[in-house]
């Protein structure tokens, strides 16, 4: 145990240590930012008067529309110190693009050696990297950065292709892969097809992204339980992270939350009239970056739905830990008097064998409530026969209530979840005109 690493020192001690850099990050803002220079004149706060984490609720959010509306507003330093551009997806239509200094890079490198250490990895384990490095994505460089700082060795072999997966597994022997977790169960069943015998691979761990693996007690959800029932020989580990945060929270080998590392971030949890929710209820994760230097964020709603859990975990940190997401905010769905939110229905889905794919899609109804309609893509040799009614016998089971089932062709859904150019599957369309 580090004892000098400042997750293991008292919630006091950490909370006077985020305050003493949150003055820093308020000056710094004040100095170089046009928006939040803006900001604190028209809403007449002096900049000052911001000591205290509890002084936070005296500022305004930042949206993301506010980044896509006033993007170069919020750059702090001259174009030439930006050595990397990423962009995220934007409310509006068009993505937000986030520019990265050689000391950002440094603050990612360094968050991501944590997140990695926090997971058990260490110099001379083996990481086989299943997502993109490239399309502006902020999270796999980071992942290179921060495992490089760790000293490990990585593997870039990007995201999908099963056959290149196992060809690189069975040639260099990596002992941790890290991927969206759902993919891990094409990668089981092509081991499967081709006689591989995966349990008795060099795979040690699954560091998950992009998907949840446990529910809100941290038990495993369907999902988790699918992959361990498969491959009980591997430990799980889930994350958080996000491009406007600049930061990843990962679970350490308990598996009780992911730790916020509260040298780089302050995390709010608010709930619907804006104002902080009591430690352990759920609420809207809201973040304030501490030590970015090209575009840092005040208070900026992320729009994600968990929990903060503050007492000490097993593995001795103090450093307060979020729940596994509930959802997203704006995706939040009313289905037959029933709030659900999409990660729920993903999780019934993927437990599902006959599924090879699908997406979810939500409109507005003549009755002024949610339509849900799921459209799948049935694996080969899957009667549809009586398909659709144990389809909704298993939303029925576990959600209570049940979409509309649409069955097409694994080409016709393919071409909506993976579309040209996209960095992500996408498995969610929000057609509302209201959420």
């Amino acid at each position: 145990m580090n004892t000098n690493d400042i997750e293991y020192q008292t919630p006091q001690q950490q909370k006077l240590y985020q305050e003493q850099l949150l003055r820093k990050a308020i000056n710094y803002l004040a100095e170089h930012s046009p928006y939040y220079q803006r900001m604190f004149r028209d809403n007449n706060i002096d900049p000052a008067s911001i000591e205290t984490i509890e002084d936070l609720q005296r500022l305004p959010f930042t949206e993301k529309k506010d980044l896509q509306l006033y993007n170069d507003d919020f750059l702090c330093c001259p174009k030439e110190d930006i050595v990397d551009y990423v962009t995220t997806s934007g409310t509006l239509g068009d993505p937000v693009t986030f520019g990265c200094t050689e000391n950002d890079l440094q603050r990612l490198a360094y968050n991501e050696e944590k997140s990695f250490a926090c997971a058990g990895l260490k110099k001379g384990n083996i990481v086989q990297l299943m997502t993109t490095i490239d399309k502006r994505f902020m999270a796999g460089l980071a992942y290179f950065l921060g495992i490089r700082k760790l000293g490990a060795s990585i593997i870039r072999v990007g995201n999908g292709v099963p056959e290149l997966q196992w060809d690189t597994i069975n040639r260099l022997h990596p002992d941790t892969v890290m991927c969206v977790p759902s993919f891990i169960l094409r990668l089981i069943e092509y081991a499967e097809q081709n006689n591989i015998d995966y349990r008795a691979s060099s795979i040690q761990r699954i560091i998950g992204i992009g998907e949840g693996m446990r529910n809100q007690d941290f038990s495993l959800n369907l999902l988790g339980q699918r992959i361990h029932e498969k491959w009980p020989e591997v430990q799980l580990f889930a994350t958080y992270s996000s491009t406007e945060m600049s930061a990843t929270f990962s679970e350490c080998p308990f598996g009780q939350g992911g730790h916020v590392h509260p040298e780089l971030i302050i995390v709010e949890i608010i709930g619907d009239d804006n104002r902080p929710v009591p430690d352990g209820q759920a609420g809207e994760i809201v973040v304030t970056t501490l030590g970015v230097e090209g575009m840092p964020l005040l208070r900026f709603r992320t729009g994600d739905i968990a929990a903060k859990r503050t007492e000490q975990c097993k593995c001795g940190r103090w450093s307060y830990r979020l729940t596994p997401l509930i959802g997203r905010k704006n995706n939040m769905i009313k289905l037959k008097g029933t709030t659900i939110y999409p990660p729920a229905i993903n999780d019934v889905l993927n437990n599902i064998p006959q599924i090879a794919n699908y997406y979810i899609t939500v409109r507005d109804s003549e009755a002024g409530t949610d339509e849900v309609e799921v459209t799948v893509a049935l694996r080969v040799g899957v009667d549809n026969g009586n398909i659709v009614k144990e389809l909704q016998d298993h939303f029925r089971a576990k959600l209570r209530v049940a979409p509309l089932i649409k069955i097409d062709t694994p080409e016709n859904v393919m071409k909506i979840t993976n579309p040209q150019n996209s960095r992500k599957p996408i498995k969610f369309i929000d057609l509302r005109a209201t959420k």
